[in-house]
């Protein structure tokens, strides 16, 4: 499984962009979110210095059906509406790859989060373009369970290191103490620490900005 950052800018035709663009100090934080057949459902926060200027814009646009505010003060309101152009909703429902929440808007620009399989998320990345949404990459990394990186025995040295200081700076605990605290001979730790940190190394290496296959499939798509 892959888990990836984007930022997408929303079409100037979408009433959350032009809202958003208007205000570009406030921030929009969706809280819940779920597509209908021809429309989309949220629960959105609205912070910013004109929040009754903006929830009056919002219920007013054609864009939007219908409107509640569930709470409102001076400098903060939360709304829940209907909207015609959920466009990212939409682009999640039709990928089948689910955005995770909460995600925040501001200035026109959305940041998500998606995990899901390499297909899937080249296909949101399809999504994203039919629906008129730009979109940029910000980070691609593979998302792996401790037990898939590490065996067990390797967890349990690593973690025994962490907690004794030995990666400290400077150490609190030597190799001898470690291997001593441990029960197994020096030479023993040392070569199941070289393994386990070899493997987080190349992990870390692998999830770099760049160096995944699939920020090239989502770039190009």
């Amino acid at each position: 499984m892959a888990h990836a950052t984007l930022t997408v800018t929303m079409p100037e035709q979408v009433w959350i962009q032009q809202v958003s663009t208007a205000y570009p100090a406030a921030t929009f934080r969706v809280l819940a979110a779920v597509p209908g057949s021809e429309s989309g459902f949220a629960l959105v926060r609205i912070t910013g210095s004109s929040v009754p200027e903006m929830v009056a814009e919002i219920e007013t646009h054609p864009q939007v059906l219908e409107l509640t505010v569930v709470q409102r003060s001076e400098r903060e309101a939360t709304i829940h509406f209907e909207t015609t152009a959920p466009l990212l909703l939409f682009s999640a429902r039709e990928s089948g790859i689910p955005i995770e929440l909460p995600v925040e808007i501001q200035d026109g620009e959305a940041t998500i989060e998606v995990t899901g399989s390499r297909e899937r998320l080249a296909e949101l990345a399809e999504q994203l373009e039919q629906f008129g949404l730009q979109y940029r990459i910000e980070r691609v990394q593979e998302r792996l369970h401790q037990s898939q990186l590490l065996s067990e025995r390797q967890l349990e040295v690593v973690s025994a290191a962490v907690d004794a200081g030995y990666y400290d700076t400077p150490r609190r605990c030597s190799l001898t103490e470690l291997a001593g605290h441990l029960g197994i001979a020096k030479s023993t730790c040392s070569e199941t620490l070289h393994r386990a940190e070899e493997a987080i190394v190349k992990q870390f290496v692998e999830d770099l900005p760049g160096e995944d296959r699939l920020e090239e499939q989502l770039a190009s798509g």
